[in-house]
């Protein structure tokens, strides 16, 4: 069924594996104030089944998961035992089961990785992928384009079942729309009349504006939970019980010793590539950070979500790929980084 959706998006104009629909400057501006719709084909999903599904991925994830309501949605993270994120996930009950959507790139791996885990569980891992496709939608007529599908929208962070899908609500006018596969055709034509459709390009723009962090290939086993912001965008329980990392993760957060944050930047010339290294004055020849996250920016340049040595952002001087590079500008997040003002001007 997958294949039917990538033929229809090609239908419809998409292009560059998904990152645009031919015009990328102007759905970029589009991103910007008009109600946007993407196929975001760069998210895997995995399907936990069965009546230990809950207790299984608590045991496992650095969220609180056994206090997800059933109609609630939220971040997670999956560590390894030095505590250093292999994935991170966006997770929610679709009946009795959960699902799990995660960077594409490491969804076969994660999906193995998993399955190692659950030995006498009751539990049944699978690929979801081609059974849901997920759209994004986002801006000031979202909600209203949504309704058309079902007559309550959800609430922050909670998802909703509407015709042939459900909708989660990730932001106050962003929403993730998870489309029974045989539908999602006639659902995006739909949505099209009331949206302008964009690529990912665009879609990864507005996650980085809002401070969203994902582990991809890139990236993976690079930082803590902490270093990507993810205690301060709900995707960390310090109440739960053990999970791999556990304890690395929880002394981070106890002792204070979190040197490293995530940031978000301009550039305008280079290309910040995820994984790519960050260098600063103090730091000399030495990586004081990584690139989490990129896309381009409709003012020109790329914007991006850094993770960097806090004392490197204090500074305010931080270079990419080498300490001579292109230098970063930095720009406020949408929350709250416990750091001094400077870091972020």
């Amino acid at each position: 069924m997958k294949q039917n959706w990538i033929d229809f998006l090609k239908q419809q104009g998409v292009r560059n594996e998904g990152r645009d629909f031919g015009e990328p400057a102007a759905e970029l501006l589009s991103a910007q104030s008009a109600t946007i719709l993407a196929p975001l084909s760069d998210i895997g999903l995995i399907r936990v089944a069965g009546e230990d599904a809950t207790a299984f991925l608590n045991n496992l994830l650095t969220n609180d998961v056994k206090g997800l309501l059933p109609s609630g949605v939220h971040r997670n993270g999956l560590c390894s035992p030095k505590g250093r994120l292999l994935a991170t996930f966006l997770i929610w009950y679709e009946g009795a089961d959960l699902m799990m959507a995660l960077s594409a790139d490491l969804h076969a791996a994660i999906l193995k990785k998993l399955s190692m885990y659950v030995l006498r569980s009751k539990v049944k891992l699978s690929d979801a992928s081609d059974e849901r496709m997920l759209i994004g939608l986002s801006g000031p007529e979202a909600a209203k384009a949504l309704a058309e599908l079902g007559p309550l929208m959800p609430e922050l962070l909670r998802v909703a079942s509407v015709e042939q899908g459900q909708v989660m609500r990730l932001g106050e006018q962003s929403y993730l729309l998870a489309a029974d596969a045989a539908a999602a055709e006639g659902i995006w034509t739909k949505l099209a009349t009331r949206a302008h459709p964009v690529g990912l390009a665009a879609w990864h723009w507005l996650e980085i504006l809002a401070g969203i962090p994902i582990v991809t290939a890139a990236t993976q086993e690079e930082f803590i939970p902490q270093m990507i912001n993810f205690d301060l965008i709900g995707g960390v329980s310090f109440k739960k019980g053990c999970y791999p990392g556990q304890e690395i993760v929880a002394r981070t957060h106890y002792l204070g010793k979190i040197k490293r944050r995530m940031y978000r930047a301009h550039l305008d010339t280079g290309f910040p590539a995820a994984g790519t290294s960050l260098y600063a004055p103090e730091t000399g020849d030495q990586s004081c950070g990584r690139v989490v996250r990129s896309a381009p920016a409709p003012q020109g340049g790329n914007d991006l979500l850094a993770v960097i040595q806090s004392s490197c952002a204090e500074a305010g001087e931080v270079h990419l790929d080498s300490p001579s590079g292109p230098r970063l500008s930095f720009q406020p997040l949408p929350y709250p980084v416990d750091l001094p003002e400077t870091a972020s001007t």
